[in-house]
């Protein structure tokens, strides 16, 4: 049974395309949203920008015929615009508080529909919690509109534990390797803590390969940068880290697991020491002040400086580390790579905001974009779709700790991604939940 779907304006300011997702039903959206939209559309920011593509895909329906009588789309379903009650006394029909004009309208949109079609259910979509509550209220379903959602306690980890029988177990402890035939659903470069049930206390940490289904042993990995693997984990991060077969690396934990410091750690490992990459590109959102870079004082340099101190600082201790490769065991590696300025005069190092990414071609480079949880899907596409050849891209995040008002725990770009590329052999994904920072941090993270 068709059903008329409508629309808040939050729903088309959070994907322009929305009105498409809908199949064949009809998808009305209130003359006040036009209105609403019109304010946002020269925003120069993702929310202005999906304001400018949500009229321009109106406007094209458009001239197909009057959108107050309904346009037909592409998927079957109909779009229509909705102007309002002619008595205008009766566009107020019922009270809201506190709400503006624009929220009553729509919701009045709402209620006149289901007067007007009782024959047709009507839906009330928006991003909004409280405006959802009070459509339920006055007898309108209301949902979310999330097609990209993800709840987090359903997050792909990127590993698990798995049992086998003894003589598998012994073949996997010879050979180094184990083919699997019945896979249950195993996901490429997925990670297995593999035990024997008669003997619990003997594991070994496994790689599943998709290609020939089978089961490596994990090799272990030197210290790199003075950096050392503290925990299974990152034990499993660094053996994507520092494999240049896999294109994208998601990792997703709190505050305190190790992310940023084991990508910029293999980064540097990559482009210094080995020199597959021609130098290490860093990027984070600028969301926590909510304002532009420009309104920053100095040059880009200065502008950027409170956006990137943690990279900065992450950097900063793995040039004080002990260098294990070239200048011997107990020296430190200041003596070569001082600070992070000299990596930047040298080349080596590039940090920039993601604001300048989009239109760019970046090949044979190690990018890393932190944060990434502050980024809607379509931002993280934008990013992912400017890879060229040769890049291996690493992503890293905190869903917990969101800054951007538009995104949530469930449908950030962060989980978006990681959900999307599970199942390429491209890819590859650790959750990791163990803070090693410090006890305080660990702490804090678990208590606040």
């Amino acid at each position: 049974m068709k059903k008329h779907y409508v629309f808040d304006t939050n729903v088309l300011l959070h994907d322009p395309q929305a009105i498409f997702k809908f199949a064949d039903n009809n998808v009305v959206i209130s003359i006040a949203v036009i209105e609403e939209i019109d304010r946002f559309k020269k925003e120069m920011t993702e929310t202005g920008r999906n304001a400018r593509l949500a009229s321009r895909y109106i406007d094209e329906l458009r001239k197909q015929g009057p959108l107050s009588q309904g346009v037909q789309m592409k998927n079957g379903g109909m779009l229509i615009v909705d102007i309002g009650s002619e008595d205008h006394t009766q566009a107020k029909i019922f009270p809201i508080p506190k709400h503006t004009g624009a929220d009553e309208e729509i919701l009045a949109t709402a209620i006149r529909l289901k007067k007007r079609h009782k024959d047709l259910p009507v839906v009330f979509v928006t991003k909004d919690t409280n405006l959802r509550i009070l459509a339920d209220a006055m007898g309108i379903p209301a949902v979310d509109y999330d097609p990209d959602q993800v709840e987090l306690d359903e997050l792909y980890t990127g590993w698990g534990e798995l049992e086998l029988k003894s003589e598998s177990m012994q073949k996997l402890r010879d050979t180094g390797e184990l083919n699997v035939e019945d896979n249950n659903g195993f996901y490429p470069n997925q990670f297995f803590i593999v035990r024997d049930p008669e003997h619990p206390s003997m594991s070994l940490l496994t790689r599943y390969y998709q290609e020939g289904s089978k089961l490596s042993v994990l090799k272990t990995h030197k210290e790199i940068w003075g950096v050392k693997p503290k925990n299974l984990e990152q034990t499993f991060s660094l053996e994507l880290l520092l494999d240049d077969s896999i294109q994208l690396v998601t990792l997703v934990g709190k505050a305190g697991t190790g992310k940023t410091l084991l990508a910029l750690a293999a980064g540097l490992h990559a482009t210094i020491e080995e020199g597959a990459y021609s130098r290490l590109l860093v990027s984070r959102p600028v969301y926590p002040l909510g304002k532009d870079i420009g309104f920053l004082p100095g040059d880009l340099e200065e502008k950027l400086l409170p956006w990137m101190q943690p990279i900065f600082d992450n950097i900063e201790f793995l040039v004080g580390t002990p260098e294990r490769s070239k200048l011997g065991t107990g020296r430190r590696r200041e003596k070569a790579y001082r600070s992070h300025y000299h990596l930047m005069n040298m080349g080596v190092l590039q940090i920039e905001p993601l604001t300048y990414i989009r239109g760019r071609s970046i090949p044979n480079q190690y990018l890393l974009v932190d944060e990434a949880q502050n980024l809607t899907p379509h931002e993280i596409k934008t990013i992912v779709t400017r890879v060229g050849y040769g890049t291996k891209i690493i992503i890293t995040g905190d869903p917990y700790q969101i800054d951007n008002p538009y995104v949530d725990v469930s449908n950030n770009g962060l989980t978006y991604v990681v959900e999307r590329f599970k199942s390429q052999p491209m890819a590859g994904q650790v959750f990791l939940t163990k803070g090693e920072r410090s006890d305080l941090a660990e702490l804090a993270a678990n208590l606040l």
